[in-house]
């Protein structure tokens, strides 16, 4: 490639990413630049501000969560208005004058809930003129500075839901989806001046939590830590069979905690792997493919998750921690089964690396790393949980300053040890002649002690995920700001003066990167509240229930299958976030009802997951799919090719969600830690299993009918509960006369299944099972459901009606309503224990093993005897 063409395709990759991220304005007149430069670090700093103990502690800035939304969205408005150009032929080099005056009003009406929030409190209920105005003029900016900033996509759905809000009532629409309709006013009030919108929980998370994290994986990628990631993953695994190939799926995986887009991580990693797997083989569209699921898999990944982690704790109601371990293994199997279907491509190409690891040394290597990694991670952040406990025994109210001494001490430390040896260089040539894996980590270790923070505070702290990011991102501020002074001090190169100025450059352009890049976002989270809004004002979700009802027949996998193909379509084009608000606003209620109506009980956080997944999967589903056509940029591969070969490879993470709503042990749902490995053990290789199926190719090249069996192999494994209810019952029946006795004797924490049947708001009758939950014991069996499940019965001539139900409690949350009968309970049947099924599963895989380890034999026999007769 001439440098010409090169600088071309680089120019090209920055317009994908800047039209998709940050904004393709590159304004010329210096005034522009500044305003463009200047309010995305004003916006950086007031969220860190507002994060901060500061305004209580001084009493200046202190601002509810509100008026600090309001702010959020303001500064996303105006910044959209002004970064993205309205339609690919505006200009971009200057922002015309209507651009400014638009961007002024969406920012002053966005952010009315700020500058006249007593006023508009006082009136709840009964908006005056002005309100209304603001919330009209408001909401339409917003889908413009959506559409500017996302595309049409997500404006068209909102649109969509708008519409209906305003004209549901038309008489031309069935009666089952007719609803009253809404006034001007009421639409408004509800969407625009109450936190029920757009200034609801999706815009609070992204004001409170997303904005950090984002700051924080800009910082972190400013400061080099992206580069260092991909060098050490090349570095480690460049020299097996599609070496680069796996790399790119690690790299992808790392850059994925300090990246909130898949299309920046896809430019990121793959200006580098790309070419690089091209050039061991690999054709254009397969590495396209490959680096797009990668990239993609990083929004799956544990701690952030592409925000959906945060977004998930308010929705689901649990605990931080609790969604990470929710999502671990799912993942972690993933990715692992990722790395092997590159395995498997290289084995079928014919590739060769420099290391004659064969395939079952390599699974087996990469398993072992995969643990150690775990355990040492896991083991460091105890360690350090243990020396914060000693400290804060030991010196009391000094131990803070104490544990930032030591902070600080360990940071030189690591700075000194990475001078030692030269940076590491960026270009494309270098990546092919890497140093060692340990010369390369000690270059960047630095790195990893912010890292190390952001997990400390999360996990063993339970600190809150805005408090956490926010000290890792001041970590990171020190660091961006000390690292190349402390190197050539340390170096003796001299001239400080110089790498303290570049080191401020460095970190006003990672706060102004961090902004920029959340403009899209935040954006995103408020046209959300919109759909969110429109969702709770008429009441859709359920006509979305009784549509998927319809159209799956009653049957269980049918409605599964209806609600992925649903979600997958409604996040076409869909930033990450505001895909999972649609879908789980939409879909999550639908998987719970239905589930309930078969006779599934499924846990919240699993159905939230489900839709989660196959949200994600829109993101490589052609003829949307953006990541792959930004792969196929660096590629020179077809885009829609591409997205479709991506789409293939990533079938593995579509099975997933099916998996874990029949088996939630794979989401650690009531699992102790002896029992999680070995879910993990298990689930990884059924995993590998289905990767080897769907390859047709495991040991050497499989027969079909091999194939098939991998396949059935895979699922015993994943869900061996299958086979057991066909001969023996899951659940035993208790009358419900028990039902007092039956929850007054039932362990601590546990819930009572129990099967009732009734008839719903809109006159439809109901056969479904729901779970009680029961809390803690002490109580008698009434008192526990009636505290706990906020649920009691009444007798009525051996008939067990519902008597009372709490407002707001968990049962009426799960839809039972008033003088629904209490048919029967459901208690574990004593049976063998679904595991057994695990010992005809791996007989069967012995002999597929035994078969194609034979063929291998006579294979290499044959190869070696003709390469004798050649000699």
């Amino acid at each position: 490639m001439t440098d010409k063409s090169a600088e071309t395709a680089s120019n090209d990759l920055e317009d994908i990413v800047a039209e998709a991220d940050t904004g393709a304005r590159a304004p010329k007149d210096s005034f522009s630049r500044n305003v463009l430069w200047f309010v995305p670090l004003f916006w950086s700093v007031y969220q860190l501000w507002i994060a901060s103990p500061l305004p209580y502690l001084i009493g200046v800035g202190v601002l509810n969560d509100t008026q600090t939304r309001a702010i959020h969205l303001g500064f996303a408005v105006f910044l959209a208005f002004l970064a993205f150009p309205a339609f690919k032929n505006s200009p971009r080099n200057y922002i015309p004058i209507l651009t400014w005056a638009v961007a002024i009003i969406a920012a002053v009406s966005c952010s009315y809930l700020w500058w006249d929030y007593r006023g508009v409190a006082d009136r709840t209920g009964v908006p005056n003129t002005m309100d209304l105005i603001m919330a009209g003029v408001g909401l339409v900016l917003l889908l413009e500075a959506a559409r500017r900033s996302l595309g049409f996509p997500l404006m068209g759905v909102a649109i969509f839901f708008m519409s209906y809000v305003f004209f549901g009532s038309w008489d031309g629409l069935p009666d089952v989806v007719r609803w009253k309709g809404a006034s001007f006013e009421k639409a408004m009030s509800h969407l625009m001046l109450t936190t029920e919108g757009v200034y609801g929980v999706a815009l609070g998370v992204s004001s409170g939590f997303v904005f950090l994290f984002v700051l924080f994986g800009a910082l972190l990628n400013q400061a080099g830590a992206g580069n260092y990631f991909l060098q050490l993953a090349f570095a480690a695994l460049g020299h097996l069979r599609g070496g680069p190939a796996k790399a790119a799926v690690i790299a992808s995986a790392a850059t994925g905690l300090i990246s909130g887009s898949s299309i920046a991580n896809v430019v990121t990693t793959g200006t580098f792997t790309i070419p690089l797997m091209k050039k061991v083989g690999f054709s254009p569209t397969k590495a396209g493919a490959i680096e797009v699921s990668s990239s993609i898999n990083g929004v799956l990944t544990p701690p952030v998750m592409g925000a959906v982690a945060f977004l998930m704790t308010e929705y689901v109601g649990i605990s931080y921690v609790e969604v990470v371990k929710t999502a671990i293994i799912p993942a972690a199997i993933s990715y692992i089964a990722l790395v092997y279907i590159v395995h498997l491509e290289a084995l079928k190409s014919g590739m060769k690396g420099t290391s004659t690891t064969n395939n079952v040394t390599f699974l087996l290597g990469a398993i072992f790393i995969i643990a150690i990694s775990i355990v040492i991670g896991g083991g460091t952040l105890f360690l350090l949980g243990f020396i914060v406990d000693f400290f804060e025994a030991t010196f009391g109210g000094a131990a803070t300053p104490l544990l930032i001494v030591l902070l600080a001490v360990a940071y030189i430390a690591a700075v000194w040890y990475a001078s030692k040896g030269p940076d590491l260089n960026t270009d494309l040539d270098t990546m092919q002649h890497l140093p060692p894996v340990g010369v390369i980590f000690k270059t960047g270790i630095h790195y990893l002690l912010p890292i190390l923070l952001l997990m400390y505070m999360l996990m063993i702290e339970r600190k809150s995920p805005g408090l956490s990011a926010f000290w890792s991102a001041i970590v990171m501020l020190v660091i961006l700001m000390t690292q190349n002074p402390l190197k050539a001090f340390f170096r003796g190169q001299g001239e400080l003066s110089r790498h303290i100025k570049d080191g401020w450059e460095n970190l006003t352009e990672g706060l102004v990167v961090g902004a920029r890049n959340m403009i899209g976002l935040a954006a995103a989270m408020g046209v959300a509240g919109i759909i969110v809004g429109s969702v709770t004002l008429t009441g859709v979700g359920q006509v979305m229930a009784e549509f998927v009802e319809f159209l799956s027949g009653g049957n269980l996998l049918a409605m599964l299958f209806f609600v992925a193909l649903i979600s997958i379509i409604l996040g076409m084009g869909l930033p990450t976030t505001a895909n999972y608000i649609v879908v789980s606003s939409l879909m999550a209620g639908v998987v719970v009802e239905l589930g309930a109506q078969a006779g599934l009980i499924v846990p919240l956080v699993a159905v939230h997951m489900f839709v989660f997944y196959f949200g994600i999967m829109a993101d490589v589903t052609p003829p949307v799919g953006l990541a792959s056509f930004a792969a196929a940029a660096i590629s020179k591969g077809d885009p829609l090719k591409t997205g479709f070969q991506a789409f293939f490879y990533s079938i593995r993470t579509a099975l997933l969600p099916f998996l874990f709503i029949f088996n939630t042990d794979l989401l650690l749902i009531d699992v102790g830690p002896v029992q999680a490995i070995f879910v993990f053990i298990v689930a990884l290789i059924a995993m590998l299993l289905f990767a080897a199926g769907t390859m047709n190719y495991f040991i050497v090249k499989s027969r079909l009918w091999e194939s098939a069996v991998l396949l059935l192999v895979a699922f015993t494994l994943f869900r061996p509960g299958f086979f057991l209810n066909m001969v023996a019952p899951e659940f035993d029946t208790r009358p419900a006369d028990q039902v007092y006795q039956m929850a007054q004797d039932a362990p601590e924490g546990s819930s009572l299944q129990v099967r009732l049947t009734g008839e719903n708001l809109e006159g439809q009758q109901v056969d479904a099972k729901y779970l009680l939950p029961l809390g803690s014991k002490g109580a008698d069996g009434q008192d526990r459901l009636l505290d706990n499940a906020g649920i009691a019965f009444r007798d009525e001539g051996g008939a067990y009606l519902v008597d009372d139900l709490a407002f707001g409690g968990p049962a009426e949350n799960l839809g039972i309503d008033f003088d629904w009968e209490l048919k029967e309970l459901e208690v574990p049947a004593d049976r063998p224990p679904k595991e057994l099924f695990y010992i005809p599963a791996l007989l069967i895989l012995g002999i597929i093993v035994l078969l194609q380890r034979r063929r291998l034999a006579i294979a290499d026999a044959d190869e070696k005897e003709a390469a004798s007769a050649a000699a």
